[in-house]
């Protein structure tokens, strides 16, 4: 048997980390993992320490250090602190580097993954967001594998495999409506964010699952999906589908439509990046096709969901309109969470900022990570200031 596949996870203990990391526990002979990056939830960190003995851990500042490091004691486990430490992290000699990091934070540390010449398995949609034409020039510079997590990009991934790519005709990403799907208007605009985190099929992180009910979610893998599969956005729809068995499709320009089907569990996605090109046996609730009895595809609604027209908006506008809508979503969302603002103005901020970008700027190109820095920062100023925010922080 070949040595162990060593893995480093990036944002370990959030929900893709989490069960990254059962799946690498269910197969402890075929992955062995190296590295960990984590923020302040060092309760979590620390019984992951444990399990699986890393060389090298990040965590947010010195104080988590501390606390860390009093839990491990008898760890041999390095642990470093801050964005120095995570991009370490990143770069630690790994043979998969899973970015599944939330938000804006990740793009660094997986660019600096791939310069380090680190596959990688990304559930992190903002890197590719953000500034998919520039991780695009350095996977093809460094010669390393991108393989997507998302289920819906893996889906696709699964239906290309085998392929050209010259004879698709559309990719379609599959939505499961969200919590809000057969809601009102009227009822949408006084949601509550206990209303907003209650996804009916899938157990996610608070700002994921709120994107899923303003649908952004669906806008931002748009995105993803135009860099992943390198298609032009009239290449790619969304179709809602609210049982979520049909993770995704690719129709082919012969009229063939290839899907990807399964229960809605992201173990089977990652699994699929980690062990590609190989399968494993999950153990995992098999479909049973006659007991899901219907499978149900619908328009969405882009009067009650109108963030679903902003990402091509931000596609046509050029290489930073993209990262200027991650922003503003991302401080939007948050306030939302908190509490400081209702569940409409997400989508009213996003479109609000998009619009003001474009009118200044206009369509330009990526050529470093500081073009991209410098739209990401001031879509949020300019978020934080039509809100009337001092300063929220990304969910």
């Amino acid at each position: 048997m070949s040595a162990p596949k060593e893995i480093t996870v990036l944002g370990s203990t959030g929900s893709v980390g989490e069960q990254t990391l059962a799946v690498a526990a269910q197969f402890p002979e075929r992955f062995r993992v190296v590295a960990l990056a984590a923020g302040r939830n060092i309760e979590k960190l620390s019984a992951q320490v444990m399990c699986f003995h890393p060389a090298l851990v990040s965590v947010a500042d010195a104080n988590c250090a501390e606390d860390l490091r009093a839990r491990i004691r008898r760890a041999p486990t390095r642990v470093v602190t801050g964005d120095e430490g995570l991009l370490a992290v990143a770069t630690h000699p790994a043979d998969l580097v899973v970015a599944a990091l939330v938000g804006a934070v990740g793009l660094e540390p997986t660019l600096s993954a791939i310069r380090a010449g680190r596959n990688i398995a990304l559930a992190n949609k903002e890197v590719m967001v953000m500034a998919g034409a520039l991780v695009l020039r350095e996977i093809r510079a460094r010669g390393v594998e991108l393989l997507p997590v998302d289920s819906e990009h893996s889906a696709i991934f699964q239906a290309l495999a085998g392929q050209r790519r010259q004879d698709v005709a559309r990719l379609l990403l599959t939505a499961s409506g969200g919590p809000f799907r057969t809601w009102p208007a009227e009822r949408i605009a006084q949601a509550t964010v206990a209303d907003a985190l209650k996804h009916p099929n899938w157990s996610m992180g608070p700002k994921i699952t709120v994107d899923s009910a303003t649908l952004m979610n669906k806008g931002l893998e748009v995105i993803e999906a135009r860099w992943l599969f390198d298609l032009p956005p009239e290449q790619i729809e969304i179709v809602v589908h609210p049982q979520s068995i049909v993770h995704s499709l690719v129709e082919f320009i012969d009229g063939s439509v290839l899907a990807q089907l399964g229960m809605p569990d992201m173990r089977v996605p990652i699994a699929v990046a980690l062990a590609h090109p190989e399968r494993l046996p999950l153990g995992l609730a098999r479909l049973d096709l006659p007991k899901a009895e219907k499978l149900e595809f619908e328009a969405p609604d882009r009067t009650r969901f109108p963030s679903l027209e902003l990402p091509y908006a931000a596609l046509r506008g050029g290489e930073t309109a993209p990262a200027v809508l991650n922003a503003a979503n991302e401080i939007a969302v948050a306030a939302f969470l908190e509490g400081a603002i209702p569940f409409p103005e997400i989508v009213a901020t996003n479109a609000a900022v998009l619009e003001a970008h474009l009118a200044q700027v206009g369509t330009n190109a990526v050529r470093d990570l500081a073009d991209v820095r410098a739209a990401d920062g001031w879509a949020r100023a300019t978020a934080r200031a039509r809100l009337g925010l001092q300063q929220v922080e990304s969910a």
